[in-house]
């Protein structure tokens, strides 16, 4: 086994506290559940995909090149935020289940949530930091096989990504009936696009100022 199974262990609790905390991963996961079910599913696939990106990155060196040059990181950051905003003020100029569901026809939304959620998560910064930050302090480099390491890590970091989310789509798509009368809709799409507008200033916030 590439990972000694107490390093895992380790690894797959400091992930599983990381991946529960709210972020624009779980924000977009929600909108997109409350509009269609397999959309909800598309949007945690997406965000898998973007984690699958970040994988190859981290294998090939390139998030430590981008981490090490201060214009190619401060880029990837602009982009993430302008994405991050232009998905909050597209949920705040629609209405009504429009504002969940991003105002796309039915048969576009999951294609809509994967493309999404995968851009998000490969545009935020953050999830790169979390590869450079998170990872070498459970890669032994004594054991080789660094490749095959990382593998096993981000294997159990999507494993525990879809353990959550998947049921957290399920759960919003659930109670769609009861969250989608007008007024808390609006409410929900309104405080959704809120808070992709915050996280899109904080990472301008945190780069710039």
């Amino acid at each position: 086994m590439p990972v000694e199974p107490a390093t895992l262990v380790a690894f797959a609790l400091t992930a599983a506290a990381i991946v529960v905390s709210p972020g624009p991963d779980t924000f977009l996961i929600l909108r997109s559940a409350l509009a269609d079910r397999t959309a909800g599913y598309a949007a945690v696939l997406g965000v898998q995909l973007g984690l699958l990106v970040h994988t190859a990155f981290a294998i090939f060196g390139l998030s430590i090149l981008i981490a090490n040059s201060p214009k190619l990181f401060d880029a990837l950051a602009v982009a993430g935020a302008i994405y991050l905003a232009y998905l909050g003020i597209q949920g705040l100029r629609a209405t009504g289940a429009l504002a969940i569901g991003g105002g796309q026809k039915a048969a576009a939304r999951p294609m809509r949530a994967l493309r999404d959620a995968m851009l998000t998560n490969l545009l935020n910064p953050k999830v790169l930091v979390l590869f450079l930050a998170l990872y070498p302090n459970f890669v032994a480099s004594a054991r080789g096989q660094v490749t095959a390491q990382l593998l096993t890590l981000s294997a159990t970091l999507i494993a525990i990504n879809v353990a959550w989310q998947a049921p957290l789509a399920w759960g919003a798509h659930q109670l769609r009936r009861w969250l989608l009368r007008p007024k808390i809709t609006g409410a929900i799409a309104r405080t959704a696009s809120a808070v992709l507008i915050a996280f899109a200033a904080l990472l301008l916030y945190d780069h710039f100022l």
